[in-house]
């Protein structure tokens, strides 16, 4: 392990414990803007402030743990453009900023985390205004195929909107096999909540990602946030192994059933039950409206069975009809009532916090095992031995304790 993460310290994937406070000598208020403090071979950046207008009290220091470049003019005045432009709402610097934290190019990536750090500040400085509580309310939504997750997502946005919300949507969609673009196209299928001034929807594509949910995903719900979007909804794709993910990165995880799906019980894994907060069973309106209550009150009695994920919050099930909206006012209100019992404990905020620290290690590993992939030695005897594998030869353990001794050996030589 230790040659692992020497030889990634090389290639700059180390993270070093560099956020520290600009002296109190060194604000500068001048503009309201996120200016750059140079300090050694790492970039900080600072808030200073100019006139009453301007909430900036201290300056910030965000210096990033990764070695990126200092950014050029033209990169700088990108980013000094997208950051703008985001904390206004406008929907085309929300969009591009999305795009630059999609990117695997190296260097854009590095410029994705520049405009994140300054957008975590930002975002930071208005919930500290806000007592502390976060500023927006985080929202997972999934369910099978043939749910209406995009119907009830287009009326319980147009209902959010008409109150005076801001609402993101986050459609994670199948990847084309062809093109690597989206799938089923989600935002085709919202075209009211599309036109709507007020609401933003991102559809993308899963590009292979186990379950669907994109490492960039979590990204970009900061970045919704800090556009000033206070209700950010990540739909995401069937149900598996993606709801476990969402659910680490909402405060509450909704899961939407169709009233007629045969053995429904059986049919949705028991763990995606467990994690729900709130079960909605939906198109509960004409000859549905009968299987719609059954379905009801078998969800009510198997959620009985299951252990409290909270203390604060009991799971709730509950029905709609997106075509009639039926039951959606009801829907918004259980979810309000599910968001101020989890502030009014601390649940809420002690979920985010330990959230984070889940995406950390998430990000950690993927990194790692691309980096593992990506080694020469690994990369020269990875076919031989998956061949012997296939051919029953050896053990898929010894293989990869082959794998690892040749990364481990040759990231010590060249140390």
């Amino acid at each position: 392990m230790p040659h692992i993460c020497h030889k990634m310290r090389r290639v700059g994937f180390s993270l070093h414990r560099l956020v520290t406070s600009v002296p109190s000598s060194t604000v500068t208020r001048t503009c309201c803007v996120h200016q750059r403090v140079f300090t050694g071979s790492h970039t900080r950046y600072q808030s200073t402030s100019h006139g009453p207008s301007c909430q900036h009290k201290r300056g910030v220091s965000t210096a990033l743990g990764l070695h990126i470049q200092d950014p050029s003019g033209p990169e700088q005045r990108l980013l000094d453009k997208l950051y703008t432009g985001l904390i206004a709402g406008q929907r085309a610097s929300l969009a591009e900023s999305i795009t630059l934290v999609e990117t695997q190019h190296p260097r854009k990536k590095e410029l994705a985390q520049v405009l994140l750090q300054r957008v975590l500040v930002y975002r930071r400085e208005q919930e500290s205004r806000n007592g502390g509580k976060p500023v927006a309310f985080r929202v997972g939504l999934s369910g099978p195929p043939g749910a209406g997750k995009s119907t009830f997502i287009e009326v319980v946005g147009k209902m959010l909107t008409a109150r005076g919300h801001k609402v993101s949507v986050l459609a994670v969609d199948p990847s084309s096999c062809t093109t690597g673009g989206s799938l089923m196209g989600d935002k085709t299928r919202m075209t009211e909540l599309s036109r709507d001034m007020s609401a933003f929807i991102r559809p993308s594509p899963a590009s292979g990602t186990l379950g669907g949910v994109t490492r960039t995903t979590n990204e970009a719900i900061v970045l919704c946030e800090g556009a000033g979007y206070d209700i950010v909804l990540v739909e995401t794709v069937g149900v598996g192994q993606s709801e476990f993910a969402v659910a680490d990165m909402v405060d509450m995880f909704v899961l939407l059933i169709p009233p007629a799906g045969g053995d429904e019980l059986q049919g949705i894994k028991r763990g995606i039950i467990e994690r729900a907060d709130l079960v909605v069973v939906t198109k509960a309106d004409g000859d549905l409206l009968v299987p719609a209550r059954r379905i009801q009150a078998e969800y009510t009695s198997a959620l009985k069975l299951l252990r409290r994920q909270s203390k604060s919050w009991n799971p709730k099930v509950v029905r709609a009809s997106s075509h009639t909206s039926e039951g959606i006012p009801e829907v918004w209100a259980k979810m309000e009532s599910y968001r101020d019992a989890m502030l009014a404990s601390g649940e809420l905020q002690g979920r985010r916090r330990a959230q984070q620290k889940v995406w950390m290690w998430s990000l950690i590993q993927e990194n790692a095992l691309r980096h593992f992939r990506n080694h020469p030695s690994v990369r020269g005897a990875l076919p031989h031995l998956e061949e012997r594998v296939t051919k029953g030869a050896i053990s898929p353990g010894l293989a990869a304790d082959l794998l690892l001794k040749a990364f481990s050996s040759s990231s010590s030589s060249s140390s």
